[in-house]
Order: structure tokens, then C-alpha cells, then sequence
């Protein structure tokens, strides 16, 4: 057995199902091993950044680590955007380095770089195998840091040679860390904010924004009379007919700030206070309310269904939220395409226990309000702002729950930072379907521009936001990566497309033609 056999097993045995890999020279040992072991799947990614936005996606969905095999560190280093957005999520991911043979590290080869320095940024946790023997066990290390609540992105690296040499692994028992609780003082003191304040709500993230997190919060709400409201951008939230619905924080500092400015007490269940997404000349960073009493009974590495459940115990809650959310069927205004017309649509037709990936930007707004009215579904946001992550976490989700429809929601921009990935969901037969989004412009930097105070650009400027020139063909792009596709430019096409896309399986595309930018806009 060679140090990656050994250490390929020793993840198979603990249940790490899938190896997202885009793999070079200094890993075929570790490659070879994945052929090997029958109980895990193989998935080519042609660029880092769909690899690991892959396992983010499959990290949401399965609450497990998916395994990343990346080429030593500039390869890394490809990967690392969604990786910050990973670690944002709190996702559990595994990431397999490979290295240079210890021996051939001293000769500065032209791939030889500072691994853990790539990885330092946006890993939880990194290790580095020092033997043979020892590559399985840094590798199990890594797992049980993976799944420290409610996740995390862990790092570890193998050397070439620990990987091809024959190796006796020690046996080491592995298990995820147990997740810590909130006090009783904690939950106590949040029971009587919210009993004493008089605007109250429970802001919530991460884990918090589960179906059975939000049941209890709905108790705590039917019982004070608190709002319920989530992070702008959520990991995974669980949405739709008959859940309990929740409001969502505004993108923008100044309207986030006036949402809450009611508040004399914030409860923080899964996520940290609020702050504004970007710093803007005279607007605020911190956004909750001065005056507010602000009680934090579970961060994001606390158990949330379990504080919520105490907290609402306390407060001697209903055993039952009074508000679900119901369900509307929306009629359509026929003619050009628009943001709510798209929405109405996907609202209509969307499957029960669908799985968005919304990487919409600004026209994806539309959708995301409509849709709460629809069947019940997940909905995955961009976490950690680095774009790019749309599509990959649409694969990753499709494979943790190939069960269930995905709908990847994705701007024009954005895909074209990660566009392999259609590729991949071809390859791999992925329930996916993509909604492209072609405004030809990158809408949200435009409005960005105008609020840092510059209304007057000069075409140079503009030319730096716009995608217009040329005009990106996504059908012809989606066609050459062998994915089917189609072109809807009026709301009667996308209707009868979007409706055939989700009672069908297997990979495709929908380009959505929408106003650009300046034509959007009064």
C-alpha cells in the first residue's frame, strides 16, 4: 500500500463520498488511489475555481466534506476566490495539496511556491504531511476539522513522494469535534431582551436559516411579536410554502441601517451584528441601531436549532409558529423580458425541493422576492462576494442531491469567471439548469459608481463596466461546451422554456435577454 492508498481509504472510510480534482504532475499517485477506491466519485473540473466551488456546494447541501485535489500552490491559488467564499459560508470542505517530493523542494523548481502562504487566507485549518506513514492521518486531521461546526474549509498537503511510497498507516480513530452549546446565562439573558424590548427581532444565519431553526423562531416570534430577519447573503436558506418566512436584510449600508433603525433589542442566532458590505463616504459600517440591546446566544459555531429551541422554551412560545408562508400563483405581463416578470415566472414552475444558486446580481431581485411564494426549495447565495462562484455551486449541490432540480441563476458577468462549468455539468449529466442572465454589463458596479459619488464617468470609465463590446454569445458558449440551449428575449418564450427545463432532467441553458443597465434605470 502506498502513502496515497492508505491515506484514500482512510477518507473513504470516514464517508468523504466525492474528490472534485483538477490535478497535475506531483499527484497522479494521489489520482490512482482515487481510481481505486470504488466508494468515491471522480469529478474533472477545467479550472480550480470550479473545483472548489464545487465543494462548497456540495458542502452546503450534504453538511459533509466533499475532497479538492489541487496542483500544488499556484493551483491553489486558482481556486482560492471561492474558497473566501467557502469559508464565508461556513462550508465544510476538504482540500488536497499536492507538493513537490520533500527531496526536490531544495532545487526551487519553477511550480515550487509557499503552499501554506496561499492557503493561509482562506483555510480554518492546515496540515502537511511529514511521512509515508503519516499522510493518512494528516488527511483524517483535516476531515475532522472540515466539520467543525457548522464547517470549515481545512488545507492539507502532500508531498509527492509521501504519496508514492509504500507506506504502513497508524490506525487513527476520527470524528467530527462535538458542537458547543449557548449557556443558560445566554439564552436567559436573550429571553428577557426580548420580553422587554418593545421593537425586537431575531437576526439570523448560517444554520439558524434551516427549516427547523426557523420553526422555533417562528415560536419565539409568535410569542414576543420580534421580526424575523436574515444576513444579505445567506449560506443556504430554506424558503417556500408552508415554512416560515423571514425578511431580508437590504444590500445597501444606508437602507440596511433604516431597516433596523426601529430596533431597542437585536437577538444574533448563527451570524455576528450586522455591518454594511462596503465603507461609503459619510454612510454607516455598523448597522444595527445604537440604542439596541444586542444579545449573541449562538454565534456561528454555536448549535442554532438548539438555542432557538431553548430560547423559545423560555419565552413558553406556542408549540407552532402563527405565520407560514403561503403560496400565490402570479400572472404574467406578456412582452420584453424584465427582472419581475422573470421571477413570476420561475416562481410558477419551480419544483418542489429545488435548489437555487443565485448568482444573479442585481437581476436576480426580482426572482428571489417572488419565489418566496413558491413550492419549497433551497436558496444559495454568494457569501463572501468574490464572483464567480454561481455555477460551480450549482455542480456541487447537483451531486450532494441528484434527487433534486437545480436552478443556477447567473449574471453575465460573473459566469464568465467560471464558465468550465458547464462543461462539467455536461460531462457529469447534472439535473442543472442555467438561467443566464445577459444584461451585457456589469449592473451593480455602474450603480456602485454613482454612490461613491462619480455621476459623471467618462466613456473610459464606462467601458470598464460594460460587457456589450462584443456582445457575448452564452447560447453558441453553452452549444460549444455540448450543453443544450436556447435564447429568450420575451416573457412568452422564457415562460415555455423554463417550464420545459423543469420537468425535464439533464443539463441546459437559458439565455435571458434584460434591459442593460442604462435602460433599466429612470
Amino acid at each position: 500500500m502506498t502513502g496515497a492508498d492508505g491515506l484514500i481509504k482512510a477518507l473513504a472510510d470516514v464517508g468523504v463520498e466525492v474528490c472534485f480534482a483538477n490535478p497535475g504532475t506531483s499527484e497522479m499517485q494521489l489520482v490512482a488511489a482515487v481510481d481505486a477506491e470504488p466508494r468515491m466519485r471522480a469529478i474533472l473540473g477545467l479550472f480550480e475555481g470550479v473545483v472548489t466551488g464545487a465543494a462548497d456546494g456540495y458542502g452546503r447541501m450534504a453538511d459533509k466534506p466533499a475532497l479538492t485535489l489541487l496542483h500544488l500552490g499556484p493551483g491553489f491559488g486558482n481556486g482560492s476566490a471561492n474558497l473566501h467564499n467557502a469559508r464565508r459560508a461556513q462550508s465544510p470542505v476538504l482540500n488536497m495539496i499536492g507538493d513537490h517530493a520533500t527531496y526536490h523542494r531544495e532545487y526551487d523548481a519553477p511550480l515550487t511556491s509557499d503552499i501554506k502562504g496561499f492557503a493561509a487566507p482562506v483555510s480554518d485549518w492546515i496540515g502537511t504531511s511529514q511521512s509515508p506513514d503519516q499522510l493518512a492521518e494528516t488527511g483524517l486531521a483535516g476531515w475532522e476539522a472540515a466539520g467543525v461546526y457548522p464547517g470549515q474549509v481545512a488545507s492539507f498537503i502532500a508531498p509527492a513522494d509521501h504519496a508514492w511510497s509504500e507506506a504502513t498507516p497508524r490506525a487513527v480513530t476520527a470524528q467530527p469535534a462535538d458542537t458547543p452549546l449557548a449557556t443558560e446565562t445566554d439564552i436567559s439573558e436573550a429571553a428577557t431582551a426580548l420580553r422587554q424590548g418593545t421593537a425586537t427581532a431575531l437576526f439570523l444565519g448560517g444554520r439558524a436559516l434551516r427549516a427547523d431553526a426557523l420553526w422555533q423562531a417562528g415560536r419565539i416570534a409568535a410569542a414576543t411579536g420580534a421580526r424575523l430577519i436574515c444576513e444579505t447573503f445567506c449560506a443556504r436558506l430554506q424558503r417556500g410554502i408552508g415554512r416560515v418566512p423571514v425578511e431580508r436584510l437590504p444590500y445597501f449600508g444606508e437602507q440596511a441601517a433604516e431597516f433596523l433603525q426601529d430596533l431597542d433589542a437585536l437577538v444574533i442566532v448563527g451570524s455576528k451584528a450586522p455591518v454594511s458590505f462596503f465603507a461609503y463616504p459619510g454612510k454607516p459600517s455598523f448597522l444595527a441601531p445604537q440604542k439596541a440591546q444586542i444579545r449573541t446566544p449562538a454565534d456561528v459555531r454555536t448549535h442554532a436549532l438548539d438555542a432557538l429551541t431553548r430560547l423559545a422554551d423560555a419565552l413558553d412560545a406556542p408549540e407552532a409558529p402563527t405565520v407560514l408562508q403561503s403560496g400565490v400563483t402570479h400572472d404574467l405581463e406578456q412582452g420584453p423580458m424584465n427582472m419581475f416578470e422573470m421571477g413570476k415566472v420561475i416562481a410558477n414552475h419551480l419544483p418542489e425541493q429545488a435548489i437555487v444558486s443565485d448568482e444573479g446580481a442585481t437581476n436576480s431581485m426580482g426572482a428571489f422576492v417572488l419565489t418566496g411564494y413558491a413550492a419549497p426549495h433551497d436558496w444559495l447565495m454568494l457569501t463572501g462576494g468574490a464572483i464567480g462562484q454561481g455555477l460551480p455551486l450549482a455542480i456541487g449541490a447537483a451531486v450532494a442531491c441528484p434527487d433534486r432540480k437545480v436552478l443556477a441563476l447567473q449574471a453575465d458577468g460573473s459566469a464568465m469567471y467560471t464558465v468550465q462549468s458547464l462543461w462539467t455539468m455536461v460531462r457529469e449529466n447534472l439535473d442543472v439548469t442555467v438561467v443566464l442572465l445577459n444584461n451585457s454589463s456589469y449592473a451593480i458596479l455602474n450603480i456602485e459608481m454613482e454612490r461613491v459619488g462619480i455621476t459623471h464617468p467618462t466613456e473610459k470609465a464606462k467601458s470598464l463596466l460594460d460587457l456589450g463590446n462584443p456582445t457575448i454569445d452564452w447560447v453558441s458558449i453553452a452549444v460549444g461546451m455540448g450543453m443544450e440551449a436556447h435564447r429568450a428575449e420575451t416573457v412568452a418564450d422564457f415562460d415555455a422554456l423554463f417550464a420545459t427545463a423543469m420537468t425535464t432532467r439533464g443539463p441546459r441553458l437559458i439565455e435571458v435577454i434584460l434591459p442593460g443597465y442604462e435602460s433599466a434605470t429612470p
